[in-house]
């Protein structure tokens, strides 16, 4: 139980520093966050992408006013289903009708309050780094009634704007090195980026879902950050990391990619069955958790490129494949039920790899009538045709800037 005076003190304090925040790098889906009355706004991101930046936008965009409350606030600890009565008296003493609420999913029976808020006539905002749990858990409260917006750490455009940088070949190299989470770009201190991954494991897993062996679970973050573009099989892992069942890596797979700690890509099949039993590959959300967390001892640029593109599709597309039959195609997204993009990626072509990374892009086209693939690469440019088909080649920063990717 919390004191009214203390959530009122919570308020004040937190509202002094969420004013004086910069607003920073105006966030590309700002024009995507459509507030509307009787909707909740569910603005979902890893933690530290920059969520409560982009309602600061929101604020000055959209309203005179708001009330802010960040959840997770240590004064708020202990904070119960009771205590929502004494923030309803704070709201009203306030006289604001525009509410925004972080991490309030970490509070019991907080879909109800959300709902009981928007009920009311009020504008609701919220925001977490836990996709499944906020979407899930509105879907059952508020069905049709919420809209969803998810945000990641900077685009290639919003890191060129942060850095004052025109797009080229040495700019694309020097995100590609270093990613897109803002706080490590402003101030370039990896322990950012190790603490970060510490702290989803503890706070958004292990303390959310009561995961006991936190050694297991970050060696697997750590394992699956590592080995981006490839296959990963929980059968396999569960034996490698000695995990008793099967259920429970897949579980761990669940948190992590509901985290957003990585992403799982999987085999593209007309069959659902299939597509389950087939291994996924994995991918980390930013580039910068691969280069500060993972245990490897090559550059692996070309999987970096292939997770870079991934990051790419990912803002806009939420249906993506890869496809592996004779040979292999990087990435398949499909759009209502269609194949939209074939895209095949390779960080420099060479006499050695240049047949392999066709065939996968010409063998793609064929099985899915498609005339056109791309082939991202770091820094070339060219085009292959075949049996009226065509495979362009793209450098990075060409692709990351075409607003048709």
């Amino acid at each position: 139980m919390i004191s009214q005076e203390l959530i009122a003190e919570v308020i004040d304090a937190q509202r002094e520093i969420f004013l004086k925040k910069q607003t920073g790098v105006d966030r590309e889906i700002l024009h995507n966050v459509h507030v509307h009355e009787n909707f909740v706004n569910v603005i979902t991101g890893v933690r530290r992408c920059g969520k409560s930046t982009l309602l600061l936008q929101l604020l000055r965009k959209h309203f005179d006013n708001a009330l802010f409350l960040n959840f997770e606030d240590i004064r708020l600890a202990g904070f119960a289903t009771d205590d929502f009565r004494r923030l309803d008296a704070e709201i009203k003493n306030s006289n604001q009708t525009v509410l925004f609420f972080d991490e309030i999913q970490m509070l019991e029976n907080w879909e109800l309050y959300v709902r009981q808020k928007v009920d009311e006539g009020f504008q609701v905002i919220v925001t977490g780094s836990n996709a499944t749990l906020l979407s899930t858990e509105l879907g059952t409260k508020l069905t049709g009634r919420h809209l969803s917006t998810e945000l990641f750490p900077f685009s290639y455009n919003e890191f060129l704007a942060l850095k004052g940088l025109e797009s080229s070949e040495k700019s694309a190299q020097l995100y590609f090195e270093k990613g897109g989470f803002p706080e490590y770009l402003k101030t370039d201190n990896s322990l950012i980026l190790n603490q970060l991954l510490d702290d989803i494991l503890y706070r958004d897993i292990a303390v959310r879902y009561g995961v006991r062996d936190i050694v297991s679970l970050r060696k697997l973050a750590v394992y699956l950050i590592s080995n981006i573009g490839k296959p990963v099989s929980a059968t396999n892992l569960t034996k490698m990391f000695d995990i008793k069942a099967v259920s429970t890596m897949l579980e761990y797979f669940s948190h992590l990619e509901n985290t957003y700690v990585v992403q799982f890509v999987p085999k593209f099949s007309y069959s659902i069955k299939k597509q389950i039993r087939n291994p996924k590959k994995v991918y980390t959300i930013d580039l910068g958790l691969f280069a500060h967390n993972s245990i490897t001892f090559t550059e692996e640029q070309g999987r970096r490129l292939e997770n870079l593109v991934f990051l790419h599709l990912r803002r806009s597309f939420k249906e993506i494949y890869y496809f592996s039959e004779e040979q292999e195609c990087d990435f398949v997204v499909m759009e209502r039920e269609q194949p939209k993009l074939l895209i095949q990626v390779c960080y420099h072509l060479n006499e050695d790899n240049l047949k392999r990374e066709l065939g996968g892009a010409f063998e793609a086209l064929r099985y899915f009538d498609k005339k056109k693939a791309l082939l991202v690469t770091m820094n070339q440019k060219d085009r292959f045709e075949k049996e009226g088909m065509m495979v362009e080649v793209l450098p990075l920063h060409e692709f990351l800037t075409n607003s048709a990717f």
